[in-house]
């Protein structure tokens, strides 16, 4: 699977809309046939900050993404609401989902 991080940076002025901005974005790539996961976490530490974490059953997968219509509207759409580049860390790994944690069990 391909699993990626990215940080975006917004200005201020969208913090708040900042979620709603990449609504349709989420929704249209949630509903992907290779998309595993697609969510956004919000930083405890800065507001302004959000973390999307998402997966890919594969490479061709990832490649039908970068390629669909949503993906460059929001390549196009997103930089107005930003303060700087986003930071991403793109792998492709083994597996195709979460794992329980070993270090911690819930019983």
């Amino acid at each position: 699977m391909i699993f990626i991080v990215v940080k975006f940076t917004t200005k201020p002025e969208w913090t708040d809309r900042w979620l709603e901005l990449v609504g349709p974005f989420t929704a249209a790539t949630r509903a992907e046939a290779g998309n595993l996961w697609f969510d956004w976490s919000r930083s405890v530490d800065n507001p302004a900050e959000f973390v999307l974490v998402e997966a890919f059953r594969d490479e061709a997968a990832g490649g039908a993404h970068v390629g669909s219509d949503h993906f460059k509207a929001a390549v196009t759409e997103l930089p107005q609401a930003l303060a700087s580049t986003p930071k991403i860390i793109s792998r492709t790994i083994d597996g195709d989902g979460w794992s329980e944690m070993g270090e911690m069990t819930v019983a």
